[in-house]
């Protein structure tokens, strides 16, 4: 298995493994972090299982395409959320990031640190030029994240996103290599 991991402040990303099932299963059965996500809520374990077990074998590649980071606590070791990077075809040197945090961590920067660890990951490591998001237009605490790290809003997809709450527009974030990050 890959053994990335990344270290910041108060946190350690690292990528999952099956023994992250539970923990997992957990943060995807909360209603309050499915209200702006279309996975759903998974009705059994197996079920969380079955999303899971891809991204685990995807880093067991020698080359990673899609990177599963669970997020969690230095001081603890505490599970806080999941972190995503899907890289995308090289010739373009970009990649999109999503992020899943458990509703305990929310309004505490774990989010924003983690984010801002996963920037420098992909342009320094990766040598990516481009790292994009996207968000509900409702999710506001998202968007607030995307933005205290450094990203720029694009634009506004409508009616992209099969939230339970019915079509949502999404709003589109970047940064690109060339642009100033914050450190803070």
């Amino acid at each position: 298995m890959n053994k990335t991991e990344i270290v910041a402040k108060r946190i350690t990303l690292r990528l999952i493994d099956l023994s992250d099932l539970e923990s997992i299963h957990d943060l995807h059965s909360l209603p309050e972090t499915d209200a702006y996500n279309a996975l759903g809520i998974p009705e059994t374990i197996d079920e969380t299982k079955s999303v899971i077990q891809p991204w685990i074998l995807e880093h067991k590649l020698k080359e990673i395409k899609n990177y599963t980071f669970a997020i969690d606590n230095k001081l603890n070791g505490t599970f806080i959320g999941l972190f995503g990077l899907k890289l995308g075809n090289k010739k373009y040197k970009r990649a999109e990031v999503w992020y899943k945090i458990h509703s305990d961590y929310w309004n505490h920067g774990y989010a924003t640190e983690s984010l801002k660890a996963i920037i420098s990951f992909g342009f320094e490591t990766l040598k990516l030029h481009r790292i994009e998001a996207g968000c509900a237009v409702g999710n506001i605490g998202s968007f607030k994240v995307l933005e205290k790290a450094g990203m720029i809003r694009e634009g506004r997809l409508r009616q992209v996103l099969p939230l339970k709450s019915g079509w949502s527009d999404n709003f589109e974030y970047s940064i690109l290599e060339t642009d100033e990050r914050k450190n803070s």
